[in-house]
């Protein structure tokens, strides 16, 4: 490894973005070329997975390599400890500057609020952000040390591409950067976009996914729309840091936190097993260590993307991560990766309508605490009550086929027991039902499922 060059770190990631409805995978028609094109000439992960597959457990996961189980983020709008190691921090000890810029959701319940500065920026000096809020055309963020809201000029992704390039055009290039670019979208409300990425879809041409004959067509094209709209904004970022001399020198990450289930399954939105909630994108480009075009099958979860970064880096890795760096595959030096990723809902949430603003916390009479394992090929989940769901993704990437009760598949069934045992083993995660978890992390929950405060907990400003 070059150790005389420091490279940059650049993370831009999307918000409930799943991998299959990009242009590059093939899967549905969605408009993406500079991600298409990106795709194809670096490094492209085919099996990145969310593990938590929902916001505030999958952000903590990203900046810290640690599970949100092990974080306490087991539902959206708890406050990440302050006592956590993250990537800022790390990359701040190794001498780089530090900028977050876009959505945080990692401050608690006061969803649109200032993240005031100190240790609740979790080490990101550079700041432009909220806690987050989908108001994409009034969208409210705070600037640095000022405590006056500002809002975005236009629509949010746009104004903060613009801002993060404004980053990169004011370093005086004394120190490398750890910049990461969190955008709102493709999240509902998905009309809210620019009307010239609406014009660019057929409701009635979006064809239905073999594991959704009814699709929401409506959603889907503003949910195509938006993805649109962040491709553009991702082609604008990378001329900027062709047009600065930044790329060579430039770790590029673009992924996103979940996918979206969009009635596959008969579900909708996020919190479940399946690949339409928990694949994401994952492309890389790094020219001077990281061989391109490449393809990478092994799985990458979020708690492996921070030890990755910094082992691309060169930085030293915190004894608190529980991820898996993953540098030494992607430079071809080791070619036996972690065979599988953990994944997990500790304490699933929402009540009513499948379609309405949350999940469905029980399905067809379980209750829907999973554990489970995704490898390169197999997914494999078990509820809290018993086995769920197997499936061979190479033949059956729509996962149409259950096979937990193939006899002929007894032998894998116990294989892939064993991977999501030897995981949990390793974060002592011992399966509880959420109510434990509840009195565990002091989370009062209402009727939904809902998160309403914290017992005893400093940072929860309403409780």
């Amino acid at each position: 490894m070059d150790t005389t060059v420091k490279p940059n770190i650049l993370v831009v990631f999307a918000d409930q973005l799943r991998a299959c409805s990009l242009g590059y995978e093939g899967q549905e028609p969605v408009i993406t070329p500079n991600l298409d094109r990106f795709a194809a000439e670096n490094a492209r992960f085919s099996t990145a997975i969310s593990p938590t597959p929902v916001c505030t457990p999958y952000r903590g996961s990203l900046i810290t390599g640690r599970s949100a189980l092990s974080l306490g983020l087991v539902i959206n709008d708890i406050t990440l400890s302050t006592d956590e190691v993250s990537i800022a921090h790390a990359c701040s000890d190794a001498g780089y500057d530090t900028a977050y810029i876009g959505k945080w959701h990692l401050d608690g319940r006061d969803r649109p609020a200032r993240v005031p500065p100190g240790p609740r920026r979790q080490g990101f000096e550079t700041w432009a952000a909220a806690n987050f809020d989908h108001n994409y055309d009034r969208s409210i963020y705070f600037e640095g040390d000022d405590p006056e809201p500002k809002q975005w000029q236009g629509f949010d992704c746009e104004a903060e591409t613009s801002r993060a390039i404004e980053v990169l055009e004011a370093r005086d290039g004394a120190k490398p950067f750890c910049l990461f670019l969190s955008w709102g979208p493709p999240h509902h409300p998905y009309r809210t976009v620019p009307e010239r990425f609406l014009e660019m879809y057929d409701a009635r041409a979006i064809p239905a996914r073999p594991n959704c004959p009814q699709p929401p067509r409506q959603d889907l094209l503003g949910y195509y729309a938006q993805t649109s709209f962040l491709d553009e904004q991702f082609g604008r970022l990378m001329r900027a840091l062709d047009d600065l001399g930044l790329s060579r020198d430039t770790i590029v990450v673009f992924t996103s936190d979940h996918g979206d289930m969009h009635g596959s399954q008969g579900v909708y939105k996020k919190q479940w097993p399946w690949d339409e909630a928990n694949r994401v994108p994952f492309l890389l480009r790094y020219p001077r260590l990281v061989p391109a075009p490449s393809r990478f099958d092994f799985p990458i979860g979020a708690v492996d993307v921070m030890p990755t970064l910094l082992g691309l880096a060169g930085i030293a890795i915190p004894e608190s991560v529980e991820g898996v760096d993953l540098a030494p595959f992607i430079r071809g030096e080791r070619d036996d990766p972690p065979a599988s990723v953990l994944l997990m809902n500790p304490c699933p949430f929402g009540v009513g309508d499948p379609r309405g603003p949350d999940q469905v916390p029980d399905y067809q009479g379980m209750r829907m605490e999973f554990r489970g394992v995704r490898t390169k090929r197999h997914t494999y989940v078990r509820t809290i009550d018993r086995p769920w769901l197997l499936y061979d993704n190479h033949d059956d990437p729509y996962q149409l086929a259950n096979r937990i009760d193939d006899p002929a598949l007894a032998q894998l069934r116990q294989e892939l027991e064993a991977m999501m045992c030897d995981h949990m083993a390793r974060i002592n995660d011992e399966f509880l039902p959420k109510e434990i978890y509840y009195e565990r992390f002091g989370l009062k929950i209402d009727a939904r499922g809902k998160l309403v405060g914290l017992v005893e907990n400093p940072y929860d400003r309403q409780g």
